[in-house]
């Protein structure tokens, strides 16, 4: 009778086991556990602090200019942080100016939804600012420390009056023109050039020059005649050449 009896508790037991879905069978596992050995839930939990999120993965690999030497022995890491790269926008940055009497800045690449909204081209590049009116171009020579290695890099953005005295309060950047300003200021300025070589002085006396000049051209001309007419003819116009000889008939 007791084989029977086993036979049909073990198929009832079973029969349970498959009713239950597989996390309630689990739970149903780890308290059977507890009951038969002891011990507490926590002994089960799982150390989550090696754990990183992709975003994690992407800061602790990311670059700021990716070069060929830096995607040699390209890993899973890497080649995810290289494929976020490639989806970053990089004609603007982003600036981050609140230690800028430190002459410390921060920049970044634009992502899509910025450019959508025209942060960093038609609205103030700063990271802290939205203004819109009056907006200059600026290149900076950026040197930054990246994975032990210093590097450099000239990037532009675009910031309103107040950023931009932020970002020249040290020492002044060069301001990025457009073409057709640029031309227009340099042909305004030739002529001012030219112009300011001469002080007020010399071009008074140059004027004064130029009144008294034909007079003095005259008289320099009547002094000419008048010392060819005093000389008279020269000697030159009385020889005839040679003496002829008188033969002996």
């Amino acid at each position: 009778a007791l084989p029977i009896w086993d036979r049909e508790e073990a198929r009832n037991w079973r029969s349970h086991l498959i009713s239950l879905d597989a996390f309630a069978r689990h739970k149903k596992f780890v308290n059977d556990y507890f009951l038969y050995y002891g011990g507490k839930k926590e002994d089960f939990k799982r150390s989550q602090a090696n754990d990183k999120t992709d975003l994690d993965v992407i800061r602790e690999n990311h670059r700021f200019l990716w070069e060929e030497k830096d995607e040699e022995d390209m890993t899973w890491e890497k080649k995810m942080a290289r494929k976020y790269y490639d989806k970053l926008f990089k004609e603007y940055c982003i600036a981050d100016l609140r230690k800028y009497k430190e002459n410390k800045f921060g920049f970044r690449w634009r992502v899509e939804k910025e450019v959508i909204s025209g942060k960093g081209q038609f609205f103030c590049g700063n990271k802290h600012c939205e203004e819109k009116e009056g907006l200059k171009s600026w290149e900076v020579n950026f040197g930054y420390l990246e994975h032990g290695e210093k590097r450099n890099a000239l990037v532009k953005l675009r910031l309103c009056p107040e950023c931009s005295y932020k970002l020249n309060f040290h020492h002044r950047r060069r301001e990025i023109k457009p073409r057709r300003k640029r031309l227009h200021e340099e042909r305004n300025e030739k002529p001012l050039s030219k112009k300011s070589k001469l002080s007020p002085s010399q071009k008074s006396r140059s004027k004064k020059k130029d009144e008294h000049s034909p007079d003095t051209a005259g008289e320099s001309d009547k002094d000419e005649e008048r010392a060819e007419d005093q000389e008279g003819p020269s000697d030159a116009d009385y020889w005839k050449g040679p003496e002829r000889e008188i033969g002996r008939a």
